[in-house]
């Protein structure tokens, strides 16, 4: 019956596309996992990356391992370990990292619970999120009744502490975030009902002793199948396969080709899809080991054929099953590597190496191992000596049908394995299965998330105070204005941003509490957009301009560098709120939303840092004075190998050009000046300012431009024109906070008396506030006075207080 198949598909491709609910994908052997996983590769919107266990597992996922994609250090990774052992990661990883939406572990029964962990590490570290698996959604494909993680004694002994299993769902990121089941029922590789409940009572260990001496019945003593009848032995071990085939091929008459495959750039021996050194003869047995993408379709992975010829160019195989002859050609495997593209800004799988060899291997034996995900018409079962849960199961599920099925030794019912621990987990899996109640709850749960996570402004808060307590800690190295524009940010930021989404927050959850989803109520979608205009707006036309304009002259190369870091930081979250908010205005959608979010990410430059001399400033040149105090200041420095800004700092050097001392008590006079430091420059400074002085009086020099009249004096004479705040800042095209910040400055002065500004009362409440309590931020000022107050207002009455001291 196909519609319960489809539904089960649907739901588990709705769960990947349209909820950030980690997924569960299980499912007997031949249900269909490896179509679904290539099904979402195409399909989904969402940023991903596939990730197998082993390097063969990979290849034939279309993925890269995990150790290649997280760098994960071999061995036990034993709790905590990872981020101290880990290698560094280069920015194009990071940013690949940074805009994963969703990542598919394929083969999850064979990943440690400890590699597991390793991924979340990588993952919250480098995404710089708290959430397991840094927020990332998991699709976990595999089936525990297969073959399981690979763990030694010795390893264990150091996981064992910290683990109860050592299986993936031990794992303690996994346990910290809730995660669905989904089981594909529908069995396409066997149609024998006989056969199916068979298998599902190995699989599941309730065979009965009835089944069991039906399933023993396919052991025939001293089997030995013509060389024409096409069947391949399963078993255990290499070994064992690696003599059956070596024996075989000694056996056949004739000459041995030998085909050497073609490997280009990176592509690691251990990921071989089968032997770079092909030893065929004319009547061997052999295996395709991959689909035909061809028209014709004329092999699968799995399908059993006979060598019958051997040219230059082609070997010929009769297929066993229809007698069909096929001439095989060499294929490509593609060895994958995940990168950005830097056009479409989307993850793409970039081929590092390809690995070029006819699709066969010899198939009179094969390891029970390596056939997993392989169908087979004929096999003769080996598995008397399993000695790995999952083994016995594996091995017979790969048949079609019990008549094609021979037992090289009858099946002893111990080797059939079981834990009790894979028992407990799969009736835990039976409970988590999802309804459609549950896709519809996920679905709000994620689109709220997202809708939260769009109107906080709670990071960019944290990255402007980093920026100011920067600002703060390395004063003497920055300019006086930095300080000052950095607060208006923050007083901006808190005012027009964070408060308002903070407003609007306290709205959604009466929208959320609707029937509808948020993406389908309209009262909803016509507050976000009305919220997306005006936030963009803020975030193109003030807040990006004001951090870009914020200066950050500085010679100590390291303090500049620590402020740039962070400039950039809290610049790129802007920028990103700013592209998701731009997203918004046409209305809120998931899908929509993340892809807003993640191609500013990756879109972002630092436009403020890009307008800036890059370095130092050590060679900044300016005219005038300031140029020709900074070119003697770095000769001197040239001449003694030592750093400019240790001689004399640009900003000592901005005071001097702009004071222009011309004793050696108003040097003294100057910060960054003492009595050793004038008795050993003085002279010197003193004669470049003289020289300059003469330059410009006699026309030696070209004449330089009047001096600007600094932006807050213009301010000023406005408003002892009479002109209002909002006058001004309308006139001039500048913002109120703007305008109050020259006026601030003026206060500082002693240029502007306050009382010019506040009426009494006012001044009355803040000061009395100030001397009672002796705050250490404005924003403690106007919390005392209940939110009656401006910073602008407290900022006024604050400077005129410090003038008075």
């Amino acid at each position: 019956m196909p519609a319960p198949v489809n539904e089960k598909l649907n739901l588990a491709h709705n769960f990947v596309l349209h909820t950030n609910r980690n997924v569960f994908l299980t499912g007997k052997a031949g249900t269909g996992k490896t179509t679904f996983l290539h099904q979402v590769k195409q399909l989904s919107a969402k940023r991903l990356a596939v990730v197998a266990p082993t390097g063969v597992a990979a290849i034939n996922a279309g993925g890269v391992t995990i150790h290649s994609l997280f760098q994960l250090p071999f061995g036990p990774l034993v709790p905590g370990t990872v981020q101290r052992e880990g290698r560094k990661f280069n920015r194009e990883k990071i940013n690949l990292l940074r805009t994963l939406d969703l990542l598919v572990i394929d083969e999850i029964s064979m990943v440690r619970a400890d590699i597991l962990d390793g991924i979340d590490e990588v993952l919250r570290r480098y995404r710089n999120r708290p959430e397991p698996f840094g927020g990332v959604q998991l699709l976990l494909i595999g089936d525990m009744q297969q073959l399981p993680p690979v763990i030694r004694d010795e390893d264990w002994a150091l996981l064992s502490p910290h683990y109860q299993t050592g299986y993936f769902f031990g794992s303690k990121a996994l346990r910290q975030t809730p995660y669905v089941s989904i089981e594909l029922t529908h069995i396409y590789r066997q149609s024998d009902e006989r056969f199916i409940s068979l298998l599902n009572s190995i699989r599941e260990k309730t065979i009965t002793r009835a089944q069991l001496d039906d399933l023993n019945q396919r052991y025939v003593p001293d089997f030995s199948p013509g060389d024409d009848e096409g069947y391949i032995t399963l078993s255990t071990h290499n070994t064992t396969a690696q003599q059956i085939n070596s024996q075989k091929l000694q056996a056949l008459r004739g000459r041995r080709h030998t085909f050497t495959a073609t490997v280009e750039k990176e592509f690691p021996a251990n990921t071989y899809p089968t032997e770079a050194e092909l030893d065929l003869k004319v009547g061997a047995q052999v295996m395709f080991i991959k689909n035909d993408i061809s028209r014709e379709k004329l092999y699968y992975n799995g399908k059993i054929g006979r060598v019958t010829a051997v040219d230059d160019d082609f070997i010929y195989v009769r297929s066993q099953q229809d007698g069909d002859m096929i001439p095989v050609d060499r294929v490509t495997w593609e060895n994958i590597r995940y990168t950005l593209d830097p056009t479409t800004k989307e993850i793409k799988g970039e081929v590092i190496g390809t690995f070029t060899q006819f699709p066969l291997k010899l198939a009179w034996a094969i390891t029970i191992h390596k056939s997993q995900g392989l169908t087979f018409e004929k096999a003769i079962i080996d598995a008397s000596a399993a000695f790995a849960h999952g083994q016995v199961y594996v091995a017979l599920s790969r048949c079609k049908t019990l008549n094609g099925l021979v037992l090289r030794t009858p099946i002893p019912s111990h080797s059939i394995k079981t834990e009790q621990t894979l028992e407990d987990f799969h009736e835990q899996v039976q409970q988590q299965t999802p309804t459609e109640q549950h896709l519809h709850d996920a679905k709000r749960t994620n689109q709220e998330y997202l809708l939260q996570e769009l109107f906080s402004f709670e990071q960019v808060h944290s990255l402007i105070y980093r920026c100011r307590r920067l600002a703060v800690q390395h004063h003497d190295s920055l300019p006086d204005e930095l300080h000052t524009a950095l607060e208006q940010l923050a007083e901006l930021h808190g005012t027009k941003a964070r408060d308002v989404a903070r407003r609007f927050m306290q709205q959604l959850p009466a929208y959320f509490a609707h029937e509808q989803l948020p993406e389908d109520n309209e009262p909803l979608q016509q507050r976000i957009r009305k919220a997306g205009a005006y936030f963009k707006t803020l975030l193109s036309d003030e807040l990006l301009p004001l951090l870009r304009a914020c200066p950050t002259d500085c010679d100590n190369k390291q303090v500049r560098d620590l402020l740039l870091e962070a400039m950039d930081e809290l610049e790129k979250e802007l920028f990103s709120k700013r592209q998701s908010f731009e997203s918004s205005c046409s209305g809120f959608e998931a899908l929509a939303y993340l892809q807003a979010r993640n191609r500013a990410e990756l879109d972002f430059q630092p436009a403020r840092k890009q307008s800036e001399p890059s370095g130092s400033n050590e060679g900044a040149v300016k005219g005038g004075l300031y140029g020709a105090l900074m070119k003697w200041r770095n000769d001197l420095a040239g001449e003694h190998d030592t750093s400019g800004y240790l001689v004399l700092s640009q900003k000592t050097i901005v005071e001097l050009a702009r004071t222009r001392p011309t004793t050696a008590a108003e040097l003294l006079a100057i910060k960054g000046f003492g009595k050793t430091k004038v008795k050993q420059l003085g002279q010197d400074i003193l004669r470049i300012i003289q020289e300059y002085g003469k330059r410009s009086s006699t026309g030696a020099a070209p004449k330089e431009k009047p001096p600007k009249v600094e932006s807050h004096l213009v301010t000023l004479s406005l408003f002892q024109a009479g002109r209002s705040i909002d006058e001004i800042a309308a006139e001039r095209g500048l913002s109120l906070s703007t305008v109050e910040s020259h006026l601030a400055r003026l206060v500082s002065a002693g240029e502007l008396p306050v009382e010019a500004l506040l009426p009494p009362d006012k001044i009355a409440a803040i000061r009395s506030f100030i001397e009672a309590n002796q705050p250490s931020t404005l924003n403690e000022v106007r919390l005392g006075l209940n939110n009656s107050m401006t910073y602008s207002e407290i900022r006024f009455v604050y400077n005129a207080m410090r003038t008075e001291d």
